[in-house]
């Protein structure tokens, strides 16, 4: 299904029934890397696949920023009138869940975050010369926006009075001081690490990560 919305098409797949869920896919992605994660949500909530502007089916754009794909999430939040959904953002949509979870409080009731970072620095300095290198060879405004957002103040975290489950792998691409920093600034918030598991491993195209949202979100 497509929803028209702050200048953007945006694609979404609507899947289920119960309580509702957005997925939101990292950089680069869409949101068919919940492929084999889905099909699990769906037995208890009404879930909603969702690719990011400029990504997968949604339209083409050159206007990559955080806070605008916020805005994308809020409205169509709005527009589609979904009642408080819970929020579970992979990298780039963990950023775009805490943002929107800031910004508009009112509209999420919990929130899962998996890999995220709150600046460029809470990536690995191995990670941020890669992207670097690569960035000089594409000029892609994807790799623009991972080398010079997000930009949240860490104390602004406490701003969010919701459920939060923060989770990274232990090979993860952000720094584990990051990510803990990041579940200690979160008033209600568990912290979760998967041993062995990288940036994406658990997530991508797996259903690892199920037992944990399930119980988060029971």
């Amino acid at each position: 299904m497509y929803i028209h919305i702050n200048r953007q098409i945006l694609f979404y797949e609507k899947t289920g029934q119960g309580n509702p869920l957005l997925l939101l896919h990292g950089n680069g992605e869409d949101h068919t890397i919940f492929d084999a994660l889905t099909p699990l949500l769906e037995e208890t909530h009404t879930v909603y696949a969702i690719d990011s502007r400029g990504h997968g089916e949604s339209n083409p754009t050159e206007d990559y920023h955080y806070d605008a794909m916020a805005d994308d999430i809020a409205e169509l939040i709005t527009s589609l009138e979904i009642e408080r959904p819970a929020i579970f953002g992979f990298s780039d949509g963990g950023i775009i869940g805490i943002l929107l979870a800031l910004h508009y409080p009112k509209l999420v009731s919990k929130l899962i975050v998996s890999g995220v970072n709150l600046n460029p620095h809470g990536l690995k300095q191995t990670c941020l010369f890669k992207i670097k290198q690569h960035y000089r060879k594409t000029n892609s405004p994807l790799e623009r926006m991972m080398l010079e957002e997000p930009q949240i103040d860490p104390l602004s975290l406490a701003k969010i009075q919701i459920p939060v489950l923060v989770t990274a792998g232990s090979k993860d691409i952000v720094k584990p001081a990051h990510t803990k920093l990041i579940a200690d600034k979160l008033p209600f918030s568990q912290l979760e690490i998967l041993q062995e598991e990288d940036h994406g491993s658990y997530i991508i195209h797996s259903s690892k990560l199920f037992p944990y949202i399930q119980r988060f979100l029971s």
